[in-house]
């Protein structure tokens, strides 16, 4: 059996997730990633090109005042070009200057590219893999060689794939990584190829899978199976083209469901947390439908199904959401069961059962509600703050006095609206103005800066997404919207919703919502660090 059996994690979300569109990291983003990654326990964090950029290289000076705890920070580099010397080569010298304790060297595989694309000879490229890595292991260094378009370039002529990992081999090697570049490849492909790398080798194996099939994570846990020990990726699988193995579902299928040691077991509980921390640092909405981290992953909706769970939680969920730090939902809607809400209720205040009155009531208004439009399985936090409202533990953190929103077409600044925000905490009147692209966004921008005077935590909050349905299509231009806002503070996400027929209304009541959820939050989190 398997149990214990150390997978070594080799995260490359800051050079290979940085190829993803849309992603661009600022040396401080870099930092930020470095230090949550190590934190949860990562063997190795790749950390980009020395030799690319003026910002990589700036980045490898800032890190080296961390302190990391568990990772290995690495550079990443090409073999040296054909026809040089390794130590004449601008781009190794760069891989040293970043003096990092380990180097990942990937090198051509497949012949194909060998004499097509970088175009050399099958003997000059061989020379290049041994050399740079014998170099690099002569100045004292870790050598991780990543054997690129592998599984290709064994499908087309396997002697020769297998010569060039000889080579890195020979050249003395740490690790032989084997690259899945393409994505293509299927799953009996990548375990019957890694092991036979894993039985022709002594130098411990590697896997990089990219997704394109969508069959990355599979890929991964079969060259694991066949005697892989490290496993590269990016945290939450972003990278070029579909992206690169998402390493928190490979951690959770590997460590939970057969017993490897892939991080910290204290640390397994933020996994979900981690990839929130992740997404949010690099400015993208993270897919909530990933396995064991998603918002959804560990979310139900039918009334069989909830009364299922609430029974026997795993007669409908494949582990414990706890384990992982994810949590357990019950989605508010038409569909969901009298249990689900109760469970809701009991939540502020236990004493009510399923015979009160006031279970009855709520019951109700929801109902009322969703036949406005409304619609809560996506907007758990208004749904509670419903509830407080119907309970009488609700107390409104502000008082809106009144707002005016103002256009500019066309815009000549690309800020086209400006909002002025008139506030009233505690009988104190705040007013603000300010410009965003859209009257949505100024409003936003000018009820947070009103409301951060009295409230400095909600700096941290940002919109992470916002979303407009139209409930009433057959009404036209007088129809109602139903506008749903995803709020974050770099670790926990909230939904929250508003109708009404005008988009700005309906909006204001989604934006107050959202404040006062995270402002309710804060005072709870406060209460229980006294108690």
């Amino acid at each position: 059996m398997t149990k214990g059996r150390k997978i070594e994690i080799f995260d490359s979300t800051l050079r290979d997730g940085a190829q993803a569109e849309g992603i661009s990291f600022s040396v401080e983003d870099k930092i930020r990633i470095v230090t949550a990654l190590d934190a949860l326990g990562i063997s190795y964090i790749e950390a980009g090109n020395p030799g690319s950029n003026p910002k990589d290289l700036e980045f490898f000076q800032r890190v080296k005042e961390l302190k990391l705890k568990h990772a290995r920070l690495t550079a990443f580099g090409s073999t040296r070009r054909p026809g040089i010397r390794a130590e004449e080569d601008s781009n190794i010298q760069s891989l040293l200057q970043a003096d990092t304790p380990s180097i990942a060297i990937f090198g051509k595989s497949w012949d194909l590219h060998v004499t097509d694309i970088i175009k050399t000879t099958l003997e000059e490229n061989l020379a290049m893999i041994k050399e740079t890595i014998a170099y690099l292991k002569s100045k004292g260094k870790e050598v991780i060689y990543d054997a690129e378009h592998f599984f290709d370039g064994y499908k087309s002529n396997p002697e020769y794939a297998m010569k060039a990992l000889k080579a890195a081999e020979e050249g003395g090697a740490d690790w032989l990584v084997l690259c899945e570049t393409n994505g293509g490849a299927f799953p009996e492909e990548v375990y019957e190829i890694t092991q036979q790398v894993s039985a022709g080798f002594k130098v411990p194996v590697g896997i990089h899978c990219h997704n394109d099939c969508g069959m990355a994570v599979a890929n991964s846990i079969m060259a694991v199976s066949a005697g892989a020990t490290q496993v590269q990726g990016t945290y939450i699988g972003f990278g070029e083209r579909c992206g690169n193995v998402n390493l928190s579902t490979v951690i959770a299928n590997l460590q939970v469901k057969r017993d490897y040691q892939c991080i910290l077991e204290e640390q397994l509980v933020n996994l979900t947390a981690t990839a929130r921390k992740v997404a949010d640092i690099s400015n993208i909405n993270m897919n909530e439908r990933e396995p064991y981290i998603g918002n959804s992953a560990f979310a139900h909706k039918g009334g069989m199904h909830i009364d299922g769970v609430i029974k026997l939680s795993h007669s409908f969920e494949h582990i414990n959401p706890t384990r992982v730090g994810n949590q357990r939902r019950f989605l508010m809607s038409e569909v969901s069961g009298k249990t689900t809400i109760l469970g809701k209720i009991q939540k502020i205040n236990p004493q009510i059962n399923k015979d009160s009155k006031v279970t009855q009531e709520i019951i109700d208004k929801l109902k009322e509600l969703e036949h406005q439009g409304y619609q809560f399985e996506g907007a758990e936090s208004t749904f509670e703050l419903l509830i407080r409202k119907l309970l009488g533990k609700y107390k409104p953190f502000f008082e809106l006095v009144h707002y005016k929103i103002m256009g500019e077409q066309p815009s000549k600044t690309g800020d086209s609206s400006s909002a002025l925000v008139k506030i009233r905490v505690d009988g104190i009147e705040e007013i603000t103005v300010a410009e965003g692209n859209g009257p949505v966004n100024a409003l936003d921008k000018a009820l947070r800066k009103a409301l951060e005077v009295f409230y400095p935590v909600l700096k941290e909050v940002h919109l992470s997404d916002y979303k407009v349905r139209v409930v009433d299509p057959k009404d036209t231009t007088a129809a109602k919207v139903r506008v749903v806002i995803e709020s974050s503070d770099g670790v926990n996400v909230w939904n929250t919703v508003g109708v009404s027929t005008d988009i700005i209304q309906a909006s204001w009541i989604a934006l107050v919502d959202s404040i006062e959820y995270k402002l309710l939050k804060e005072i709870e989190m406060k209460a229980r660090a006294y108690m």
